[in-house]
């Protein structure tokens, strides 16, 4: 599973990518998470508000940092799904 953090590295997209990592690492979740940051590559999944989750090249929430329940289930949803 592919989990990107979309952001140009505000306060709001850092605390996504930690609240992120946290929740693969606390459910033992098989993913790769990484960043990005450059507003053209950003634009390019039609995000105008960031930050952004993105699993396995979905964009599943924009514009807000959700609780790592939300997360949890999001991403549980990918493995289920």
């Amino acid at each position: 599973m592919n989990i990107k953090i979309l952001g140009t590295g505000c306060p709001k997209c850092k605390t996504l990518e930690k609240l992120a990592i946290e929740v693969v690492d606390e459910n033992d979740f098989d993913a790769e998470i990484s960043k990005v940051e450059d507003i053209v590559q950003i634009m390019g999944y039609g995000v105008m508000r960031t930050p952004a989750l993105v699993v396995n090249e979905q964009v599943l929430i924009s514009g807000r940092i959700p609780s790592k329940d939300e997360i949890k289930n999001l991403i549980e949803g990918h493995i289920h799904g």
